[in-house]
């Protein structure tokens, strides 16, 4: 029995109006697969397109054409309360500047998902605790505001709130942007240790020393996946 499709885009596009009726094509024809707990990496120059692509897979935006399936849905048939349904089971979201909420405390912060979903506070903290643990944290962050806490520190705040909920696809954009090379190889030893526990992850990155470190590695230009490539493991310079 082969591995299961998590995400298929079907000769996906994007295109906006822009000054004079103009059209711009932000994605153009792309198609792409990532198949449960694959570490995928997607790289390319600003403005090329790699936020867009995020977008779609993440259920974020819709495609101007072509298709974009989720764990076998057809994502083209859902109406938009559907869809974040669909988003909130299945993706956790990791982003450059952590979006994490300062007038509340890590617990809170990263318990969010939970209320949403009408978990007991008993269990909501148990499963905290586990998350913090999971990504390398401190309990005693707990109590913290972000504020307090160094960016490498936030970070794997903000990762232990996108798993949460147990998703099964990790979108994170530019995760390791903000942060110095010690932060950063922490916060890339996270999510190998995720990918290794079964978590599909898809990273956006510029930096060739993150993609190092991933499964496979898609590059993206004018809107369109030029190549793609496997790195060699033993180049990952965060192990």
């Amino acid at each position: 029995m082969g591995r299961r499709k998590l995400v298929e885009l079907q000769k996906a596009s994007k295109v906006y109006k822009i000054l004079g009726g103009q059209e711009f094509w932000a994605l153009r024809d792309v198609s792409l697969e990532v198949y449960e707990k694959e570490f995928v990496s997607i790289m390319g120059p600003s403005g090329h397109g790699k936020t867009t692509l995020m977008n779609l897979i993440g259920l974020l935006d819709k495609p101007t054409y072509g298709k974009v399936i989720l764990d076998g849905v057809d994502t083209a048939k859902l109406d938009d309360v559907q869809l974040s349904k669909l988003r909130n089971e299945k993706i956790g979201f990791v982003f450059q500047q952590y979006n994490l909420i300062n007038r509340l405390n890590v617990l809170e912060n990263i318990e969010i998902p939970l209320i949403l979903r009408g978990v007991s506070k008993k269990e909501r903290v148990e499963i905290v605790r586990k998350a913090i643990e999971l990504v390398g944290g401190e309990e005693i962050w707990f109590t913290k505001k972000p504020n307090q806490l160094s960016g490498g520190q936030q970070q794997r705040v903000s990762i232990a709130r996108a798993i949460i909920g147990d998703p099964q696809l990790i979108l994170a954009d530019e995760p390791t942007g903000n942060l110095d090379t010690a932060s950063s190889k922490i916060i890339m030893q996270t999510f190998m240790r995720l990918n290794d526990s079964g978590k599909t992850i898809i990273a956006v990155t510029h930096n060739p020393e993150v993609a190092s470190c991933t499964r496979r590695v898609l590059y993206i230009r004018d809107g369109s996946i030029i190549k793609e490539e496997v790195p060699d493991p033993s180049k990952c310079v965060f192990k």
